[in-house]
């Protein structure tokens, strides 16, 4: 379309995006970011905004110290505050505030408290997910979870990493990259997920893992790193019906 806005082209308003109205899933779309685009508030500010988000998503160096992206992430805190303090709620009162937050989400979209992320636009999630206890997402770049996703408590997904250098680590030096957790994975309690890696569909991650590398799928992986042990197998069928 040649737009040249950030979240118009990232998060149109108009239609929700092909892959996720595929899975039945439900955008939140650019309704949630009016007032911070350009074309809709005038403030000079937000083409300063939308070239580190930008930065952010193609993995160079952003300024994590700008006040735009300060405020982004004291708008996060008030919105899980809000979603935190629903718990026991109807589940279309608290998925009507994760809309309000996420990128994109599926149906059956639930955090035990409390749920915390740094600024909530990154984040997308399919259906069926659960997330237990004290669950961080530091989404400078994207989060991308599958359907029917597990994970233990005190869960972290970290896309973001500071500046090797100490000189550019205090003038606020970051970078991102992407985190994907693909169908049917569990990551255990404790674990910690680092930027660039992909958790492959049906795997599980041992708890206490840290992952610095990407994950094959239908494995059981665990450790500091975090490696492979084994696949998973017919053998790990217990005749379970509910």
């Amino acid at each position: 379309s040649g737009n040249s806005c950030f979240f118009c082209r990232t998060y149109p308003g108009n239609a929700v995006p092909s892959a996720a109205d595929q899975n039945g899933k439900s955008a939140a779309g650019y309704g949630k970011f009016r007032g911070l685009c350009g074309q809709s508030s005038g403030s000079g500010s937000y083409e300063y905004f939308q070239s580190e988000c930008e930065r952010m998503l193609s993995g160079k160096m952003y300024n994590d110290l700008s006040v735009e992206l300060v405020q982004r992430r004291e708008q996060a805190v008030f919105l899980t505050n809000d979603y935190n303090s629903t718990y026991g709620k109807p589940k279309e009162v608290r998925e009507a505030l994760l809309r309000k937050l996420l990128r994109c989400i599926g149906s059956s979209v639930h955090f035990e408290p409390n749920f915390r992320c740094e600024f909530g636009f990154n984040i997308s999630i399919g259906n069926n997910f659960f997330a237990n206890f004290d669950c961080i997402m530091l989404d400078g770049n994207l989060i991308t979870i599958g359907d029917n996703v597990l994970l233990g408590p005190r869960v972290g997904l970290y896309t973001a990493n500071h500046a090797l250098d100490p000189q550019e680590r205090l003038m606020g030096g970051c970078y991102a990259h992407p985190i994907v957790i693909e169908d049917n994975v569990w990551v255990g309690a404790g674990v910690h997920i680092m930027g660039g890696v992909t958790v492959g569909r049906n795997s599980v991650i041992g708890a206490g893992s840290v992952v610095t590398k990407s994950i094959p799928e239908n494995v059981i992986a665990a450790g500091v790193p975090c490696k492979v042990i084994r696949e998973i197998t017919d053998e790990d069928k217990t005749g379970f019906l509910p």
